[in-house]
């Protein structure tokens, strides 16, 4: 089986990339910044938006894992070539492949003007989008594709709305919002047998947690691990989380505060 990863080269391609390693399997590292593969695995420099590079990089692929793009708050033209343009490249070089599975890397700015419901429920999965910044109203397109190529074409697809995922969580905020790595390859191994169109939340399956699992969990993934034992710590130094603060009453927390707005 080859597996194309975009956007190899970033940070959660780095942490998957030996995680996603199995018996059988190749991985093609796609990025415009190049690293050097490993064992059972290949390179190809590739800009997304850029359809001849993406139509050789899908040759002879089963599915693709899609990091790439823009990681992070970007002005408007530059969200909108990498993020947009290049989104609609990759789906259809994909379509024309003949690729069934993708795992679309999304994020949770998608959603992250939604609030904590009040009655202690969690956001649910398909919760409507409330992008926070220019780069979630990207994430909200990645949505938006994959259920067109899905409805239209038959294309299996998963959004991942993507939590916080490193080693540990750096503050207070993530011990509600992180995922491990060991946990994120977990829901991306499900994603890539998963039929039909899927939008789920990137997390762990963290004591403090208040985005749904339920349709991660529809599709397979069992979450091994909490961010709890790392909330003593945390706690000690940056003191017990405020829920009524914005920073962790919104999904999006410091990206919906004004001062960010202020900025653009």
């Amino acid at each position: 089986m080859r597996i194309l990863m975009t956007g190899a080269a970033g940070k959660v391609g780095t942490l998957l990339r030996p995680r996603l390693a199995r018996e059988g399997r190749t991985l093609r590292l796609s990025d415009i910044h190049p690293v050097e593969p490993g064992p059972s695995e290949e390179w190809v420099t590739a800009d997304l938006a850029d359809p001849a590079q993406m139509a050789e990089a899908l040759k002879g692929v089963d599915a693709v894992i899609h990091l790439g793009g823009e990681s992070r708050e970007a002005p408007w033209a530059d969200i909108v070539q990498a993020n947009i343009n290049g989104m609609q490249v990759l789906m259809e070089a994909a379509r024309q492949e003949g690729v069934r599975h993708l795992v679309l890397m999304g994020s949770h700015h998608a959603a992250g003007f939604h609030t904590r419901p009040a009655d202690g429920s969690d956001l649910p999965d398909y919760a409507f989008p409330r992008p926070d910044t220019f780069y979630g109203v990207s994430k909200v397109v990645m949505e938006a594709l994959g259920s067109l190529y899905h409805d239209r074409f038959g294309m299996n697809v998963t959004v991942v709305r993507l939590g916080t995922c490193n080693e540990a969580s750096g503050d207070t905020r993530g011990l509600a919002t992180w995922i491990s790595p060991d946990d994120l390859t977990r829901l991306i191994e499900a994603a890539l047998t998963a039929p039909g169109y899927h939008v789920v939340w990137g997390v762990s399956d963290n004591a403090r947690r208040w985005w749904s699992l339920e349709e991660a969990k529809a599709i397979g993934y069992v979450s091994r691990d909490s961010s709890e034992p790392q909330a003593a710590a945390l706690i000690a130094e940056q003191g017990e989380p405020d829920l009524s603060e914005e920073l962790h009453n919104r999904a999006g927390g410091v990206f919906t505060l004004n001062e960010l707005g202020e900025r653009w």
